[in-house]
C-alpha cells in the first residue's frame, strides 16, 4: 500500500528506517536536532544525542568528521544546510571522501551521505540559491543524486545509507512539501537508472531535479501543438543511465537538456559532450541546453526568476529543435 505524503516526510521516514536498521547509521550537522528544513526533526527523541550530533558553524570540519567516522566503520550522514556551503568542505568531499577509496588500494571505504538543500526560493540570494550538484559529478570516487519527487527521494535516500561510496544527495527546496504516492513497504531505488516521465517521438528532454516538472508542464503545452517530448529525470547524475538516453534519442533523433544549475561546464555540457561523441548519428539537430547564466543569482525574485530556465524556456528549446526555428 501506499499514501500521500510529501518530499520532507518521505526522507525523514528514509532517515528513520535506516537508522533502525543500522546502529552504525549516525546524523551529524548543524542544527540537524531541530531540523531546520524538517528532514531529520524528532530523530534525536528516537535516537539520542549520541547520533544525531548538532556541529558548529564549519562545514570543512564537520565534514571532515563524517569522513573520518565513515572511514572507521560507522555510515554517517552529513547535512549541509546549504548546499552553497559545500564549496566550503570541498577539500574534504572531493580530495578526501571521494578518492581514500582508491588511494588505499580499496582498503579503506568511505560509507557516508552528504545531504543538501539546493536551488532558488525566491530572493535568498546568490549563497543560498545555487544548484551546484555539476560541480561534483567532475571529482573521483562521488556519486551524485538529484530527485524530482518524493518517491525518488526516499528510495534514493535508503540506497544511498547503504552504498559503501560517498554519496551527494540534493534535495531542491521547492520540492521540499511536492507531496506524491510512496509505499508503506521498504523499498530501494538502484543508483544509474533513469525515469522515463512521458513518452514522445519528436524530441528528448532531460531535465534535472525540479526542472522535471517544468518539463512536464512544457510538454503538455507543446502536445496541444503536435509535439511529442520524452521526458528523462537521470535520478543520479553519478552513475549516469547513459543506456536510456541512447535509447530515446535514437527514437526522437533531437535533445534538450534543462538543469537549474548554471550552464557554463554544467551537466548538461557533459551530456552534450557524451552525445556529440557516443550518438552523433542520431542528432538531427543541435542539442540546446538550458541552464542559469554565469553570475551571481540575484537577490530579487523577479531577476532570480529570469536566470532560471521554465517551462516556456523548454518549450521554445524543443520547437528550435523540432521545427528548426
Amino acid at each position: 500500500m501506499s499514501r500521500e505524503i510529501t518530499f520532507i516526510k518521505a526522507v525523514r521516514e528514509a532517515f528513520q528506517e535506516e537508522m533502525r536498521r543500522d546502529e552504525w547509521v549516525h546524523v551529524i550537522g548543524e542544527d540537524v536536532r531541530q531540523g531546520i528544513f524538517a528532514t531529520t526533526s524528532g530523530l534525536v527523541d528516537e535516537f539520542g544525542v549520541e547520533r544525531v550530533i548538532n556541529t558548529p558553524i564549519c562545514e570543512s570540519t564537520f565534514v571532515g568528521v563524517g569522513v573520518g567516522a565513515a572511514m572507521t566503520g560507522l555510515r554517517p550522514i552529513v547535512q549541509i544546510m546549504f548546499s552553497d556551503f559545500t564549496f566550503l568542505a570541498m577539500e574534504m568531499i572531493a580530495n578526501q571522501a571521494g578518492q581514500w577509496h582508491h588511494l588505499s588500494g580499496g582498503a579503506l571505504k568511505v560509507p557516508m551521505v552528504i545531504e543538501a538543500p539546493c536551488g532558488t526560493r525566491g530572493g535568498a540570494g546568490y549563497g543560498h540559491s545555487q544548484s551546484i550538484e555539476a560541480a561534483f559529478t567532475y571529482p573521483p570516487g562521488l556519486k551524485v543524486v538529484v530527485p524530482s519527487n518524493p518517491y525518488d527521494a526516499k528510495g534514493l535516500f535508503k540506497t544511498a545509507v547503504r552504498d559503501d561510496n560517498p554519496v551527494l544527495f540534493f534535495e531542491h527546496r521547492r520540492l521540499l512539501t511536492l507531496k506524491g504516492d510512496v509505499p508503506e513497504d521498504e523499498y530501494l531505488i538502484p543508483f544509474g537508472k533513469a525515469r522515463i516521465c512521458r513518452e514522445g517521438d519528436h524530441c528528448t528532454v532531460v531535465a534535472v531535479g525540479r526542472m522535471v516538472h517544468e518539463a512536464m508542464t512544457a510538454a503538455t503545452a507543446l502536445a496541444t501543438e503536435g509535439i511529442e517530448i520524452e521526458v528523462i529525470d537521470p535520478r543520479t547524475l553519478v552513475p549516469l543511465d547513459r543506456q536510456t538516453i541512447a535509447e530515446s534519442l535514437h527514437k526522437t533523433l533531437r535533445l534538450v537538456i534543462a538543469e537549474e544549475g548554471r550552464k557554463r561546464a554544467g551537466f548538461g555540457a557533459e551530456l552534450a559532450a557524451i552525445a556529440a561523441e557516443e550518438w552523433f548519428d542520431d542528432l538531427d539537430a543541435p542539442v540546446h541546453r538550458l541552464g542559469a547564466p554565469s553570475i551571481p543569482l540575484p537577490y530579487s525574485p523577479i531577476l532570480e526568476a529570469s536566470c532560471v530556465p521554465d517551462a516556456r524556456r523548454i518549450a521554445a528549446a524543443v520547437r528550435a529543435c523540432v521545427r528548426g526555428s
